[in-house]
């Protein structure tokens, strides 16, 4: 089914439960536990039980662009020599055409390009980078739809396969109750090492974390954004879910729930 309707329009299916309850899991999001030598992950508060809950993916869902690659640009421009370092990303490269491994990827560019770095000075980038991005590189409609959810009362989630190095102040900085996303690894002496800590958040370990989140959180009503085929696991818990900008092919016909919206802000 498709729709260019603003979320506004978009009315819950009436039931009582989401469509999906998972067994409780261990794992918590990252605002809820901080990396013991990390930056300070972020300000949001914990999820509380009952009423709306709006998910969000945020690249190319919420943003126009990749925030991986503006986030490691804004730090190579202090450091440049670092991109000296790439070609100890080839291994992973070469593995990551046989096994697709996004997160084994994303480890061994993180590590390479900012493996050594303080925590410190990723906090400084990570502070101001999160208020570029809330200022100017957020979808004017994706603005509109975190309006619309607030005034409705819903709490707001930011799930994310990107990393934990500024994706919980980003979730701060556009007002997120909470977020979700994948953790990288720090060195007992407070100094990054790069490679992920947890699996690579996106695809079934996104539906995994968001129907942990719901075990515990038990909303009356979820809602869910996403932007590409590998959100379509976690869009199917939702009662009622958007696909922006979506791939005109798919696996399968998207669930009758499922709609597709056109941003272009």
């Amino acid at each position: 089914m498709c729709s260019d309707s603003s979320p506004a329009r978009a009315a819950p299916p009436e039931r009582d439960a989401p469509r999906e309850r998972a067994a409780s899991v261990e794992r918590v999001a990252p605002h809820e536990r901080a990396a013991p030598h990390g930056p300070a992950a972020s300000s949001a508060a914990p999820v509380r039980r009952g009423g709306g809950l709006a998910v969000f993916d945020l690249d190319g869902t919420l943003t126009r662009r990749d925030t991986l690659a503006s986030f490691l640009l804004r730090c190579l421009a202090r450091r440049p020599w670092r991109v000296l370092r790439l070609p100890f990303v080839l291994p992973a490269l070469l593995r990551f055409g046989a096994d697709h491994d996004r997160g084994e990827l994303k480890g061994a560019l993180l590590h390479a390009l900012l493996g050594g770095l303080s925590s410190q000075a990723l906090g400084r980038a990570a502070t101001g980078f999160a208020r570029g991005v809330a200022r100017g590189g957020i979808r004017r409609e994706a603005q509109e739809a975190l309006a619309t959810h607030r005034a409705r009362g819903d709490q707001l989630v930011l799930m994310s396969a990107s990393t934990d190095l500024y994706v919980p102040q980003i979730a701060a900085a556009l007002g997120f109750d909470a977020c979700i996303c994948s953790e990288v690894a720090w060195g007992a002496n407070g100094r990054l090492d790069g490679h992920l800590a947890a699996p690579n958040c996106q695809g079934e370990e996104k539906r995994r974390q968001l129907s942990a989140l719901i075990e515990r959180a038990l909303p009356e009503r979820v809602y869910a954004y996403g932007n590409s085929a590998s959100d379509l696991p976690h869009l199917q818990l939702a009662h009622v879910a958007y696909l922006v900008n979506g791939p005109r092919r798919l696996p399968a016909p998207l669930a009758a729930h499922i709609h597709r919206l056109r941003w272009r802000g």
